[in-house]
C-alpha cells in the first residue's frame, strides 16, 4: 500500500483529497491537527519520519485571509514556515511535496491570465505568507509541485457557494462584487489533479518539477459566478434573490482581493494531460450535494 500524507484534511482540499478515489493500492492518509500541526516544526518532522510515505500533498493553510492581517506571524507560522518544515522533512526522506499556493500571490493588477512565470507580488499578508511558502518549497525539496487555485468551493467547509446558498434563503436581493475576475474551483476536481500529480512524481523519478495552475475553465465575476449559482439552484428548488453588482469600492476589506485572479492553466494541461472542466459545469455537482439534483 502507498501512503500519501495529506495536510489540512479537514479543509476544503485535505477533504475533497480523503474522498477522493484513489486507484488499488493507494491511500491517502490526514492525521488531526492534534498530529500535524503545521505552525511547529517538530510536529511536522515526527509526521514525515513516522512511517514510509509515498508522498506528501500540502493542502493544509492559514486561509483567514482577512484576520492574517492583525495576525502576520500565525499566518507566516503555517504559510511559510510550516511548508519550510515539511520540505526538509521530504528531503530527507527523499519523497516529493505537492504543494498547495494561491492566486493572491500575484497583484492582480492587470488583464488576461496569469501564467506561471509572471512576476509575483502580494498585496497582503495572506497572499505574502503563501508566496513565502512557495520559495520554502522550491529552495527545500528537489521533488515538488507547487500548485496555484483560486475561489476554491465544494459542498463542504465555508465558501462562497454556500453563503450565496445561505444568504439567498434569507434575504430577498443580494449586493455582489462585480469587479473582480477569476474562475471558480471544484475542490473535487483540484483534488484529482493533486492525486494525479502525487502519484506520477512518485513511479517516475523524471516526472516534472516546478509551478502550476489549477482552475476550473472560463472567466467570471462574483456577480455572475451568484448568478450563476442561483440559476442552477433555483432548478433544483432552491430560492433565487434578486442581485446588484456593486464595485470593490463599495463593499471594503481589511485585506486587499485580486481584481484579476484568473490563471493559466496551458502548462498544467501540457506536463500532466490534465484539463479543467468548464467552471459551470463544474459547479452542478456541488449543488447536487448541497440541494438535490435538478427536479
Amino acid at each position: 500500500m502507498k501512503q500519501i500524507l495529506v495536510t489540512g484534511g479537514s479543509g476544503q482540499v485535505g477533504t475533497a483529497l480523503m474522498h477522493h478515489t484513489w486507484p488499488d493500492g493507494w491511500q491517502a492518509v490526514a492525521p488531526p491537527r492534534a498530529d500535524l500541526d503545521l505552525a511547529d516544526p517538530a510536529s511536522i518532522a515526527a509526521m514525515v519520519a513516522d512511517r514510509p510515505w509515498a508522498a506528501v500533498i500540502n493542502a493544509g493553510a492559514y486561509t483567514a485571509v482577512d484576520r492574517a492581517e492583525t495576525e502576520p506571524v500565525v499566518a507566516w507560522q503555517v504559510n511559510a514556515l510550516g511548508p519550510a518544515a515539511l520540505a526538509a522533512a521530504c528531503k530527507a526522506a527523499v519523497i516529493p511535496l505537492v504543494h498547495v499556493s494561491t492566486d493572491y500571490v500575484f497583484a492582480g493588477d492587470r488583464d488576461g491570465d496569469w501564467q506561471v512565470e509572471d512576476h509575483t507580488c502580494p498585496t497582503s499578508v495572506y497572499g505574502a505568507s503563501k508566496l513565502g511558502g512557495e520559495l520554502a518549497v522550491r529552495s527545500g525539496c528537489p521533488r515538488h509541485a507547487i500548485v496555484r487555485t483560486a475561489w476554491v468551493v465544494s459542498a463542504t467547509g465555508a465558501n462562497f457557494v454556500k453563503t450565496m446558498l445561505r444568504l439567498g434563503r434569507e434575504r430577498p436581493s443580494l449586493r455582489i462584487v462585480a469587479d473582480q475576475h477569476g474562475s471558480p474551483t471544484s475542490a473535487t476536481e483540484l483534488a484529482a489533479a493533486l492525486a494525479t500529480i502525487a502519484m506520477r512524481q512518485v513511479n517516475d523519478l523524471d516526472a516534472p518539477t516546478g509551478t502550476w495552475h489549477f482552475s476550473n475553465a472560463g472567466a467570471t465575476t462574483w456577480h455572475g459566478f451568484a448568478t450563476e449559482i442561483f440559476r442552477q439552484a433555483a432548478a433544483r428548488g432552491a430560492p433565487s434573490p434578486a442581485l446588484e453588482a456593486i464595485t470593490t469600492a463599495d463593499f471594503p476589506t481589511p485585506a486587499r482581493r485580486p481584481a484579476n485572479s484568473l490563471l493559466s492553466t496551458a502548462s498544467l494541461t501540457r506536463d500532466w494531460g490534465i484539463v479543467p472542466t468548464p467552471w459551470g459545469e463544474a459547479l452542478g455537482p456541488i449543488l447536487d450535494d448541497l440541494i438535490g439534483q435538478v427536479q
